[in-house]
């Protein structure tokens, strides 16, 4: 049967999408336009082996169009990175895999493939309404279709993700062959379930019971903290930059029009218009719109409190005057009112830059692409600013891999991956922030690695006060534990509190460090545990009671139990394995070398001749 559908297929894909390189990338983000260019063949190496540009490409863009399928939308650059470091970590671990099976002799026979084609449908293809009855799927309805033109015609690239499937079902099976789950093993995590304590908790936190003036620092110190401790003090590559905006939020004129919108609909609703079928033409609430305005009940204090106190004063079943709240402009009509819930309908209208506004807003904008945006010439952010009136800032360190926010822009989207694209000097496209839209320069960057003592002396010193704090904190806690029970009558001092926790059990304690649980715990009845050191402080607990775990119960749910755990030990096997096989790769990464920005791109196109006469 294999070799007739191999001697069938032609190269299309149906319903599944089930090119290998989309089983790679599956369900992954996708990527964007205008985002760079690749200039070599390679992307890098994955323990000596190449992953070539072209491949790499081919696996990114049919990630993009899958998802843009999906959702219809553009990508930003941030997307766009998310995808190619998404695509990469598929590639590495897809060429880490097909070493062990090299390593372990695994090998996936024809007659396999072929068995798991015709038994084993994927699960997009058994979720697909084509291949169900009643709602459920139909395995005979699949089978046909493998025999028809369109199943023969996908068989070459089911015979490729089926083997590779199986091929790592074989090798994972090997590796949590030997995991087992003792009885031992089993009561300790029914323990750690049904087990409950109710501890007093007497707290020292070391920034307030220990004064800074108690706490003296020698040069010696701070040299040989800085020393030990060189790699906790390494910064990450970051961008400083310099940036202009124009602000894009609305105005009292873009109020005034959502305001005239909103009585527009009043009137119409009024004149006969069914509020539902205006509701679902207009409101800009997605939800309650297809809903024909509907909120169904609601509590006053769940809603903007403007929308609550119109909905609580507004007379029953009469339509508002429109009501501005932090959403946009409302219409609205309540039904029925009890205490402080009510239920109604309305319609939300948002207060959006239009009109005169959005003419004189998009000029701006479009001045400011003409101007700076997409140059290399560190000058041209400058020219923009003094041309637009605009006050040039700076913004950073913004550190590689983090977002950037600012109070006159808000949150701001592509910059974290353009910057460390860019060259020192260049100026970004213009970007849509929440606020406003802004250029970027990027006046320079910041090497990863770790900053010279004299740049961080006082971060440094910070660093060893608090260490010696704690170690003053934790001989003050030895004392007050030597005093014993009640700890509650010990909470009198700066710095000292005491709290009641529990009763809870060591998995669902509201401690959230393993030592302060374990702490807790070991305190035998009427006892003081000894100091737990912790980031919140030094503890100290005394047991006020505890209940032990049932051992009938125990037996009665064993094995439940022991399924339960034997699934959690195997996924983390799993896990384990692949993070090992992932650390110990040797990894050579070129991406960052071969992707450009849109204006070094164009800097690189050949001139344009002038024209001749």
């Amino acid at each position: 049967m294999m070799q007739f559908f191999r001697n069938a297929a032609k190269p299309i894909i149906l319903v599944t999408t089930i090119a290998f390189f989309v089983w790679l990338v599956y369900d992954l983000s996708g990527l964007g336009t205008g985002s760079g260019l690749l200039t070599t063949t390679s992307v890098g190496k994955v323990n000596g082996v190449t992953v070539q540009s072209r491949a790499f490409q081919e696996a990114v863009q049919q990630a993009t169009d899958n998802r843009q399928r999906q959702t219809g939308t553009s990508l930003s650059l941030e997307e766009v990175a998310q995808v190619r470091d998404q695509v990469w970590e598929q590639f590495i671990q897809d060429i880490i895999f097909r070493a062990e099976y090299a390593k372990h002799g695994i090998q996936v026979t024809t007659a396999e493939v072929t068995e798991a084609i015709r038994s084993s449908p994927l699960r997009e293809v058994a979720e697909n309404p084509d291949f169900q009855t009643d709602s459920r799927f139909d395995l005979s309805k699949y089978q046909r279709w493998l025999t028809s033109t369109a199943g023969q015609s996908a068989v070459p690239y089911l015979e490729q993700r089926y083997r590779d499937e199986l091929l790592r079902g074989k090798l994972l099976r090997g590796v949590i062959s030997d995991v087992i789950i003792s009885d031992a093993a089993l009561w300790e995590r029914f323990r750690d379930q049904k087990e409950m304590v109710k501890v007093g908790a007497l707290i020292v936190d070391p920034g307030t019971a220990i004064l800074d003036p108690a706490v003296t620092l020698t040069p010696a110190e701070i040299d040989a903290y800085y020393r030990d401790h060189r790699d906790s003090f390494k910064l990450p590559r970051a961008a400083f930059l310099s940036y202009i905006s124009v602000p894009r939020l609305p105005d009292a004129t873009d109020t005034a029009a959502a305001i005239a919108r909103v009585s527009a609909l009043r009137n119409e609703i009024r004149n006969g218009a069914p509020f539902a079928e205006v509701a679902r033409r207009e409101s800009a609430d997605t939800v309650s719109g297809r809903a024909g305005g509907d909120l169904g009940e609601m509590r006053r204090s769940g809603v903007d409190p403007v929308f609550g106190a119109a909905a609580m004063s507004l007379p029953l079943k009469t339509l508002s005057e429109p009501v501005i709240s932090s959403f946009g402009v409302h219409l609205i009509e309540v039904e029925s009112r009890k205490a402080d819930t009510f239920k109604g309908r309305h319609i939300l209208v948002p207060i959006e830059v239009t009109g005169a506004h959005r003419t004189a807003l998009d000029r701006r904008a479009d001045s400011l692409e003409q101007i700076a945006a997409e140059r290399l010439e560190p000058s041209a952010l400058d020219t923009a600013a003094a041309a637009l009136k605009l006050q040039l800032r700076k913004a950073g360190p913004l550190a590689e891999g983090s977002r950037l926010s600012t109070p006159d822009a808000g949150a701001i989207p592509d910059v974290s991956v353009w910057a460390f694209q860019a060259k020192p000097g260049e100026e970004s496209a213009v970007i849509e922030a929440q606020q406003s839209y802004v250029v970027f320069r990027l006046d320079s960057m910041q090497a990863e690695g770790v900053p010279p003592l004299s740049a961080i002396r006082a971060v440094v010193e910070s660093r060893v006060r608090d260490v010696k704090k704690r170690a003053a904190a934790r001989d003050l806690a030895v004392g007050l534990a030597a005093q014993g029970s009640p700890l509650k009558r010990l909470a009198t001092g700066t710095g000292l509190s005491y709290q009641e926790l529990g009763p809870f059990a060591r998995l669902s304690s509201p401690l959230s460090e393993s030592t302060l649980i374990g702490a807790a715990f070991a305190a035998g009845s009427g006892q003081v545990s000894g100091p737990a050191p912790s980031e919140a402080g030094v503890y100290i607990f005394e047991s006020l009671s505890r209940t032990p775990a049932d051992s009938t119960e125990f037996a009665a749910a064993l094995p439940q139990l022991r399924a339960e755990a034997l699934q959690a030990a195997r996924s983390a096997r799993v896990r384990a394995y692949v993070s090992a096989l992932r650390s110990s790769a040797k990894i050579d990464d070129r991406r960052s070398d071969i992707y450009k920005t849109n204006a070094q791109v164009a800097a690189l196109q050949p001139a344009t001749p002038p024209p001749s006469y």
